[in-house]
């Protein structure tokens, strides 16, 4: 599948071409249904073309209607093509959303490739949703033909959080026919494959209210041979009659439909182009100079939807991960989210786990790190970028009851408050929010530390986290430089002298004697020790160790040891969260054991937790085992061969969230695209391996190469300069590094960063040898 998306309006689309469209919200205003089946691609949009004289159709995608001769689909940075030919007739079907506007298109050019004069229609057929679910707001839904625009708009009146939206499906040609009525087009009993509709010589332009609504359009149109046309339709939706009537009336015209590709092409190549890498690695390139950063982006950020979760709703710790991988290339987009994030937090310093735009309804818990990733996102964007200025935004707390000590959560619509603080404010009460330990001296879980599914661990109130531990200890370390340049010493020896005592209480309360405990339960029973009859090792906390710095150096290098034996699956290339799964044992630690053991958090490879795994290992000096572990997890290393890819299953070009861990499934891939671990890998590639680090104005380079690697360049634009970095790898025993900028060293070993709109060339020599 793709993921076409505005920050405002996007479709998710698969390789059949069925597809569903939302605006604003993926979730709560879906212009056409999603089909939430993991069988068969269903979908509420369809196009056809038919031959008038013969009345044989077809569709321009594989679905509904696959034609006789194969297809080819091919997805791109923003939009999806469709190949084909049909008795003489050869399609391809253009789709895109406009970077600008709540507008999707799909552009149909159809050539005449037969010997001979043909007479032919397209037609384009959309379900009405207008909410979320179609079966709730069908009948709500009433289609009109808008009188100024011509266009077939739709109205759902009871849709109270989206009053006054107005959706409409357009074509340009006015010899078209249309219909509102989908009892009629599809028929009784009948199905998109073969509609009543496309029996008929043209479509009856039946519209308005007690229908069951959809959006059909016909164009008749006659080619002559080798002779091309171009039919555009448009779906999309306007905040009001008037501005749905503007957006039709601003995208008509092929001209119009051709400029809105080129802008997608132009922001895409301009953004995807902050940083690009030549290595002798192919899989690794198109990872990291494209696919990596545009499912990022677009799914994660803006469509917060894939083809397995219609979410809409922002996740208060996902999106901050995603948004620390845009430092390089969407800076200003980090800034908004963080300001946007703050909002979401009560007085109290907790914060909504997930909340729906536009409403702000959302779910308040008793989870114990959400809150935490707000002063460690902000740490990272002020660091990378700067901008202390940021720290004092000032930005309005929400308001709600608290959750109540026997309650997981409550979901619900709070209200805004009318206290403000600055942004460094909020960071403060969330590290100030933390700070709530058991009798272990470690933090508290709550309902549920970064892995929801141990939702019960703490459930009485006494459940401990020895990973929340170390994650809390890199947010205090961070923070602790944010709070001196913010001169606030007091605060900042506060941190210091709570990452201290944090770390004493893991090492004499979180080591199991081979590596480090996954959690204590209310109950004061251990989780993730070697006396556990199932998840006797759980890889985060070992990870942690490493990435934090909290771990003492012997203990986190024979944890990481521990997660090599034990949980990378070399066979299978792939890596566990914890082993053994939870199955048969009295151990309930909360819904991750309603999975199927190997599947998913229960014990397959939950692929955050194997990028983290990788990063340790690069953090450790270990080059090769983290090479390797991202050989392992890389996507596109699961497609080299038929059977690779029937064992897999999924998209080789993104990153899957899981990988089954579970016989006759092992090494199938799970849920893919809307996964953060999209972020965390461009960062394992980018920062941990190629070692690039943005500090202001100065860009430090220290990678960790395989040993067989001589040479890697970078091209990286820092606002409209280009650095041409060629980085070579030598072992001639000195250990040594250096750095030339056009020609001239660098005696910090840093590539200082001057917007002068030229082109420099920089070169870098490090000598890995041993010692």
């Amino acid at each position: 599948m793709n993921v076409l998306a505005n920050p405002h309006f996007g479709s998710v689309i698969s390789e059949s071409g069925h597809a569903y469209t939302w605006s604003e919200n993926a979730r709560e205003l879906r212009l056409t249904p999603w089909y939430n089946d993991p069988v068969s691609d269903s979908s509420g949009e369809a196009f056809f073309i038919r031959d008038e004289e013969r009345g044989h159709f077809w569709s321009p995608m594989p679905l509904p209607c696959r034609g006789a001769t194969p297809y080819v689909t091919r997805h791109g940075f923003g939009y999806s093509v469709f190949e084909h030919t049909e008795r003489g007739i050869r399609s391809e079907a253009w789709v895109y959303v406009a970077m600008d506007a709540g507008v999707k298109f799909t552009v149909l050019k159809v050539r005449n490739e037969s010997g001979r004069p043909r007479s032919l229609s397209a037609t384009g057929y959309m379900e009405w949703v207008l909410g979320d679910l179609r079966s709730k707001s069908a009948m709500y839904v009433t289609t009109e033909i808008d009188p100024n625009s011509g266009a077939l708009f739709a109205r759902n009146p009871y849709n109270t959080d989206f009053a006054g939206r107005i959706a409409f499906f357009d074509v340009d040609d006015i010899t078209r026919s249309v219909s509102g009525d989908r009892t009629e087009f599809i028929g009784r009993n009948g199905t998109l494959q073969s509609p009543a509709g496309m029996g008929r010589v043209r479509l009856s332009g039946r519209v308005g209210a007690a229908l069951d609504p959809c959006a059909a359009i016909q164009v008749p149109f006659e080619l002559a041979d080798g002779q091309e046309c171009e039919i555009i339709f448009r779906l999309g939706m306007g905040r009001d009659a008037d501005d749905a009537g503007n957006l039709v009336r601003r995208f008509r015209g092929s001209a119009a439909a051709r400029d809105a590709l080129e802008t997608i092409w132009q922001y895409w190549k301009h953004t995807l182009g902050v940083v690009q890498i030549e290595t002798p690695d192919q899989s690794l390139n198109v990872l990291a100079n494209g696919w990596l950063m545009y499912q990022t982006l677009a799914c994660r950020m803006w469509a917060r939807s894939g083809y397995y979760q219609s979410g809409g709703a922002f996740g208060f710790r996902d999106q901050l991960q995603d948004v620390m991988a845009l430092i390089h290339a969407e800076p200003r987009l980090v800034r908004e989210h963080l300001l946007l994030c703050a909002s979401r937090q009560f007085p109290e310093g907790d914060v909504q786990h997930w909340w729906h735009p536009l409403s702000g309804r959302g779910v308040r818990t008793h989870c114990s790190d959400d809150f935490l990733w707000l002063p460690l996102a902000v740490t990272r964007y002020v660091v990378s970028t700067g901008d202390t200025g940021v720290l004092d935004e000032p930005v309005h707390f929400i308001v709600g009851r608290p959750v109540n000590p026997e309650e997981d959560s409550y979901y619900d619509l709070p209200n805004r408050s009318e206290q403000t603080a600055s942004l460094y404010d909020h960071c403060v009460r969330a590290i100030l929010r933390g700070e709530s330990y058991g009798e272990h001296g470690l933090p508290l879980i709550g309902s549920g530390d970064w892995n929801d599914g141990m939702n019960i661990v703490g459930e009485n109130g006494k459940g401990e986290s020895v990973w929340l531990g170390f994650f809390f200890y890199e947010v205090l370390m961070r923070f602790t430089a944010i709070a001196r340049a913010h001169g606030d010493m007091p605060f900042a020896e506060r941190c210091q002298k709570e990452a201290a005592r944090l770390r004493r209480n893991i090492e004499q309360n979180g080591w199991d004697g081979g590596w480090y405990l996954r959690a204590y339960f209310d109950d004061g029973l251990p989780l993730g020790s070697a006396s556990n009859p199932e998840c006797q090792i759980d890889s985060i906390p070992q990870s942690w160790s490493v990435l934090s710095g909290a771990g003492d150096a012997k203990r986190a290098s024979m944890a990481m040891d521990a997660v090599d034996e034990r949980l990378v699956r070399r066979g299978h290339a792939l890596v566990q969260l914890l082993n053994p799964p939870f199955d048969t044992s009295d151990l309930n630690p909360g819904y991750i054991k309603g999975y199927v053991p190997g599947v998913r958090e229960n014990g397959g490879q939950y692929t955050h937790a194997a990028v983290w795994a990788a990063m340790a290992f690069a953090a450790l000096g270990d080059s090769r085992r983290a090479w390797e572990l991202l050989a392992m997890i890389n996507p596109v290393n699961h497609a080299g061969s038929p059977d690779e890819v029937a064992t897999y299953k999924v998209e080789p070009y993104v990153v899957a969230a899981d990988v089954y861990a579970l016989s006759p499934h092992t090494g199938r891939g799970g849920w893919t695209w809307y996964t953060g671990s999209a972020g965390w890998m461009y960062r394992l590639i980018m920062e941990s391996l190629l070692g690039l680090r943005l500090e202001i104005d100065m860009l430090r380079l220290e990678p960790c190469l395989p040993a067989d690697w001589d040479a890697f360049k970078v091209h990286y634009r820092y606002r409209e300069t280009i650095y041409h970095i060629a980085i070579y790898q030598t072992h001639d025993g000195n250990g040594g590094m250096s750095v030339t900028v056009d020609g001239a060293p660098r005696h910090d070993r840093a590539v200082h960063l001057v917007d002068d709109r030229r082109e420099h060339s920089v070169e870098v020599r490090i000598d890995t040898a041993p010692g």
